[in-house]
């Protein structure tokens, strides 16, 4: 067998650990010669047993400090610190073992003082030697060229990149930029702190970078959008590293660069809820989501897994949305009782066995048609889907008794101007309506467009950018609230905690964004420029669409709440026997298709909703109004 096969059927920690066990030997006669070394004409003298003692317990105490964890790739200080113990230690267990086997006979004491600091040198010097050279070396043969790399951000997350990509023969770090007055002048690693990030731009051509990596994940989303403002400047292609809540989330991992995306830039601050009131409503309960297979009832699904839910059913009637998410939570929480089912909200029957047989504690209703300009030619669809579905929810959630019932309502609610919003209105009355005769607490929870769910006009500005525009925007002034899927599902929970049932509460979304800011930084993320490369195209406002949306009726005088970014809305009482009629018929006139008649009910129950704005979307001057009716 030749060598190189000899060594490659090793094990590299069989390897290891016979270089180890090679320089204990070496460190043991070392030792011992420099001692006899002082005294003339006494030669030195080894036991027969003396060496494979030595051997035998500096191995085992080897192994023991965990020094065969580690690669010596990466050694480092933990590494030195566990040699600098496996030699103290192995050279206290060697004495002890010697005086045992013969009382230390021809071992001088000072043998046992000299040993270890010479088998620390000996395990020590090969593995940063090791390091430095595969830090160091440069691959001659590489096919591609080295890539110059600007960090903007010198704080830890900066430096532990560096060292990354250092390790990568792709790319090399030119320097670092950063704000802090402490670091001005600074060289991390090596590469020196060339300035502020504002100069960014004359930086990067006065270094010729090819490539900006903005390490910065506890930026906030203004400072975001200025770094991302000067990188778009540099004309350089740029990158980033997740958000340290993505990272703690498990939804991204540390270092992982990425392309900047549009959430980087229109989310907020991280949300601080008070997990000990949601783990109370939650925690070894049984809860039902309906909709999860949809972008919020999915983020609600995995949510309520990870706060150690007693079980969950998960409803939904599109057949693969609901296989994708029990995949899903099959493999991340395989200990969760877990049942999907197939099958409509609407549908008394199916509801009835359901809560009979599982005995849902809390209910999170978030199944809903929602796509606005779709639902405006479909009364019938969307009254059926978004009222009678769930007054249907609601009502098995009292008959059966369940603590908490949480409806997921919408901006589009307040003021309705479309067939959707008002349906939704609807719903919000009959819960609020119901919680005053019921054990259940019935909350509702309103918010605004989420990044990146099913309809969002991120998805499909992606897709349009992506063929080459144009990017349609139905109206240059139109602005709508966004937030994050995780942070939307976040603030529900936490305004299901707060709830004493009967309110609507309302998320902060923060400040407005308009759709054609949105579609411009979009365009520009993805490395075009905008109305050039990639045309923008008004179409003119939709059916039942509004300008800018509102959280909250005028009537409704809002007040903060305990948390920061829920706010409550005060009741409106509407006749609970009106409500009752009017829904009654509304059941009649969807079993006959009679659209008009379910105009009529929806009128009733809506006196302020005009009909004559969803047939006439460009009456935008109506569509945001004080009135003292009930909408």
């Amino acid at each position: 067998m030749s060598l190189r096969k000899l060594i490659a059927v090793i094990h590299p920690r069989a390897a290891v650990a016979l270089h180890d066990l090679l320089m204990a030997a070496i460190a043991w006669w070392v030792a011992k010669s420099l001692r006899y070394a002082l005294v003339d004409d006494v030669a030195v003298h080894f036991h027969l047993l003396e060496f494979p003692l030595v051997l035998a317990v500096q191995g085992i105490v080897l192994n023991w400090t965990g020094l065969y964890r580690g690669l010596w790739r990466f050694a480092s200080l933990p590494d030195l610190w566990n040699i600098l113990r496996a030699t103290i230690i192995g050279a206290l267990s060697i004495g002890l073992i010697l005086f045992l086997y013969n009382r230390l006979e021809d071992v001088p004491r000072s043998v046992l003082l000299v040993y270890p600091v010479v088998l620390s040198m000996l395990l020590g010097g090969p593995r940063l030697a090791y390091r430095f050279w595969k830090d160091s070396r440069i691959d001659m043969f590489q096919s591609q060229p080295v890539q110059r790399v600007l960090i903007v951000g010198a704080d830890r997350a900066g430096e532990a990149l560096a060292r990354d990509l250092h390790r990568d023969s792709r790319y090399a770090v030119v320097g670092f930029v950063d704000d802090h007055d402490s670091l001005r002048g600074a060289s991390i690693n090596g590469r020196p702190v060339l300035g502020r990030i504002d100069l960014l731009p004359e930086l990067a051509r006065e270094v010729a970078a090819q490539m900006l990596l903005i390490a910065m994940p506890a930026a906030s989303t203004e400072e975001m959008r200025r770094i991302v403002e000067l990188c778009d400047q540099t004309g350089l292609p740029y990158r980033t590293v997740p958000k340290l809540e993505d990272v703690v989330a498990g939804r991204a991992h540390f270092n992982e660069i990425k392309e900047v995306a549009i959430e980087d830039l229109l989310g907020r601050d991280a949300v601080e809820l008070d997990w000990t009131a949601i783990r109370e409503t939650l925690t070894g309960k049984r809860v039902l989501v309906t909709g999860g297979g949809g972008s919020i009832g999915s983020e609600l699904c995995r949510q309520v897994a990870r706060l150690g839910a007693q079980s969950l059913c998960v409803v939904d009637n599109a057949e693969f949305n609901l296989y994708q998410i029990a995949q899903e939570l099959r493999q991340e929480f395989p200990e969760l009782l877990f049942e999907p089912i197939l099958a409509d909200c609407g549908d008394p029957a199916a509801m009835t066995r359901l809560f009979v047989e599982f005995k849902p504690q809390v209910v999170f209703h978030a199944a809903a048609y929602k796509h606005v300009p779709l639902l405006q030619g479909q009364l019938r669809s969307a009254f059926r889907n978004n009222v009678l579905a769930s007054r249907n929810m609601a009502d098995m959630a009292d008959r059966h008794q369940a603590e908490c019932f949480v409806l997921i309502s919408t901006d589009k609610a307040v003021n309705p101007t479309s067939v959707m919003g008002a349906c939704k209105r609807i719903a919000e009355i009959w819960c609020q309506n119901l919680d005053a005769r019921s054990t259940t607490r019935y909350i509702t929870v309103r918010f605004g467009n989420v990044l990146d769910s099913a309809g969002s006009v991120v998805p499909l500005f992606r897709k349009q950018i992506r063929a080459g525009g144009p990017v349609t925007i139905t109206h240059p002034e139109i602005s709508r609230y966004f937030m994050t899927i995780p942070e939307a599902c976040q603030l529900i929970l936490q305004a299901a905690s707060l709830g004493k049932g009967g309110e609507i509460f309302a998320l902060d979304m923060g400040e407005p964004v308009k759709i054609r800011d949105l579609a411009e930084q979009m365009i520009r993320l993805a490395g075009k420029k905008p109305g050039t490369e990639i045309p923008i195209v008004f179409t003119g406002l939709r059916s039942g669409e509004k300008l800018f949306e509102e959280l909250f009726h005028p009537l409704e005088n809002y007040t903060a709440t305990a948390h920061a970014k829920i706010f409550l809305a005060q009741y409106r009482q509407v006749s609970w026997e009106l409500l009752q009629a009017q829904l009654v018929k509304a059941a009649e006139a969807t079993v006959a298709y009679d659209e008009e008649s379910l105009r009529r009910c929806v009128s009733s129950l809506l006196p302020s909703f005009r009909w004559s704005d969803v047939a006439q979307p460009d009456n935008v001057v109506s569509i945001r109004r004080n009135e003292s009716g009930e909408k």
